[in-house]
């Protein structure tokens, strides 16, 4: 009896095969056009995304050697594995970008951040190094953090020039808050506010707050000096004090019904050369060589 060989069940299989190779091939044509599409719209070429991956591996290594070495209770050991690992993947402090500042010295900044330089990125205390920056008279506030692999970033807010404070032995810049900036010579503190007086630096937010119940007045004070811990004199540009009572209300009350009589009668730059206020609903006024004057006139009577 003759066999037959049937081949078409064969065929159908060859041409199936070849069926799932094509489609193989597509899907893989689109993938890769997708993920051709999606580098190019991302702001990294490829060599930065292989080196991120190859830093996230590394960094997953050295964490899992970290883990493995401290439950064997060798954690220095754990430190020291990791810096090395970290210094050879390139995370290293190499480099320092300071911004914000303008009127301070640059270079304490840097000196305090290049303290970290050589250390392996994942062991700079960046909230140490910002209680350091802090310790700074100009820096108000500072921001730390890293840009990877190698550069410590800075952001001073530095704080800003408000007077200047008379002290026994020098002049000093100060802020609004009085803390102090760093002295500062005759000739540069000329036009600035002059504050004085034991305690007076203490008091500075307080006499801003005096000072813009008038506003009109501010810009004509040159000096105000702290008297006995409790009140303030103030010295116009003319030369011409007012005597304030003591207490934050009553001083500003007196400031603005100065202003005011200022306003009517042009009291600032007249011949009167001090106003005592301190007497409620009084002004009681010294125009200098007034007394001779009065003496002489009664003299020639």
């Amino acid at each position: 009896m003759a066999k037959v060989t049937r081949k078409a069940p064969a065929a159908r299989r060859v041409a199936a095969a070849n069926g799932r190779r094509q489609a193989a091939r597509r899907a893989q044509a689109r993938t890769g056009s997708f993920v051709d599409s999606v580098l190019a719209v991302l702001p990294f070429t490829q060599e930065q995304l292989e080196r991120a991956f190859l830093a996230i591996v590394l960094g997953l290594a050295a964490t899992l050697a970290w883990v493995v070495a401290s439950m064997a209770g060798v954690p220095a050991l754990a430190r020291h594995q990791l810096g090395i690992v970290a210094v050879d993947a390139g995370f290293q402090v190499r480099r320092v970008r300071v911004t914000g500042v303008e009127r301070m010295n640059e270079l304490k900044v840097y000196e305090t951040a290049l303290a970290q330089r050589d250390e392996p990125m994942p062991f700079v205390d960046l909230e140490a190094l910002r209680k350091e920056l802090l310790a700074l008279s100009w820096v108000k506030d500072a921001r730390v953090s890293r840009q990877l692999p190698d550069t410590l970033v800075i952001d001073v807010v530095e704080r800003v020039p408000h007077a200047v404070l008379r002290k026994p032995d020098r002049l000093v810049l100060i802020d609004d808050t009085g803390a102090e900036l760093e002295p500062i010579s005759r000739a540069n503190a000329r036009g600035m506010l002059l504050v004085e007086g034991p305690g007076a630096a203490k008091q500075i937010p307080a006499l801003g707050k005096l000072l813009d119940s008038a506003p009109a007045l501010r810009p004509q004070v040159a000096s105000a000096e702290w008297i006995g811990n409790r009140r303030w004199n103030l010295t116009f540009k003319t030369g011409q004090i007012v005597a304030l009572p003591q207490g934050e209300d009553p001083a500003s009350g007196a400031l603005v019904s100065f202003a005011r009589l200022d306003g009517q009668n042009r009291l600032i730059g007249g011949k009167v050369a001090r106003f005592d206020m301190r007497v409620p609903d009084r002004v009681i006024m010294r125009v200098p060589g007034r007394a001779t004057e009065q003496a002489q006139a009664k003299e020639s009577n």
